[in-house]
């Protein structure tokens, strides 16, 4: 098997300035990718810039690789188009995206402002939308396409007191399920991330083991599935702290009440063998539940 190499390719990393994006894009640049790093250059909750991004880029050049910076903000849909724009302007193509791009504005539900609710669901999850549907016809054009989507376990398990992160977290995971079964077609493999990492944003959540969570292991499978060899689709890999697995929705046979509508207490004596995991599938999408459905169902 050939190794994990990005010639002639060109990746678009959002949120690159800092922690996991800039791992990505260190890692990218030292396997041949010309990347392009997105950054505001912000704090954690959003607000400020800086030149992160600039310095990031400048840091890959001198290290003998190709890399342009981009400060456009991927909350908008005009900074989104303006990202994509600078790849196609400054190297003829987009190969993949690696959307890494967040902020946080951890609050209880009950204490959430509106912007604490729209500044980290533009971030995230706008992102997606403002920087993949640019990139898209292009990677349709050229059939071929691979896009990271980074999610996270306070979206996919919950976390107290980040409601909107974890909306946003959970809303990319449907995302790339859909765009999944949309870019198949097209040669383009979509895929989600759940990084763990010590970052400005795990800042004291760590312990005494945030040293053994280096943002490089996360950086390291995020490479691979951004690259030619990657022939996972519609997968959800957890990593962190040299740890790699896989996080999966699984649908169960469940309990058949018969052909008439169950009542409540119908419902209340069947719970155990609602709620048992035996028989469980991991569907590829809406139709494998349908098609379990229809052999419950003896169709």
């Amino acid at each position: 098997m050939g190794a994990v190499t990005f010639d002639g390719r060109v990746v678009i990393v959002t949120g690159a300035g800092h922690g996991i994006g800039r791992a990505h894009a260190f890692t990218l640049a030292e396997h041949g990718a010309r990347v392009v790093v997105n950054d505001l250059g912000g704090a954690v909750d959003g607000s400020g810039s800086s030149g992160a991004a600039e310095e990031v880029a400048r840091e890959i050049r001198g290290r003998g690789g190709v890399a342009v910076a981009s400060t456009d903000s991927v909350a908008t849909a005009e900074g989104g188009a303006a990202l994509v724009r600078r790849a196609v302007e400054e190297f003829g193509q987009v190969d993949a995206v690696i959307h890494n791009a967040g902020i946080l504005r951890d609050r209880t539900f009950g204490k959430m402002t509106d912007d604490d609710v729209t500044a980290v669901l533009d971030v995230h999850l706008g992102g997606a939308f403002n920087v993949l549907r640019p990139a898209w016809p292009h990677m349709v054009e050229r059939r071929y396409g691979r896009i990271v989507l980074t999610t996270s376990s306070s979206g996919l398990l919950g976390t107290f007191g980040q409601s909107s992160y974890a909306a946003a977290k959970a809303g990319l995971v449907g995302l790339a399920n859909v765009l999944a079964l949309e870019g198949e077609r097209h040669g383009i493999l979509v895929n989600a991330l759940s990084p763990t990492a010590a970052t400005r944003m795990t800042e004291g959540l760590l312990g005494d083991l945030a040293d053994r969570f280096d943002p490089r292991h996360v950086a390291a499978v995020a490479a691979y599935l951004a690259s030619e060899r990657c022939d996972l689709n519609r997968h959800i890999l957890t990593v962190g702290g040299g740890r790699v697995g896989r996080i999966f929705l699984g649908v169960t046979p469940g309990w058949y009440s018969g052909p008439e509508p169950a009542s409540p207490d119908d419902v209340l004596a069947a719970i155990e063998e609602i709620r048992s995991l035996d028989g469980h599938i991991v569907p590829r999408s809406g139709a494998d539940e349908v098609a379990l459905i229809q052999k419950v169902l003896g169709a």
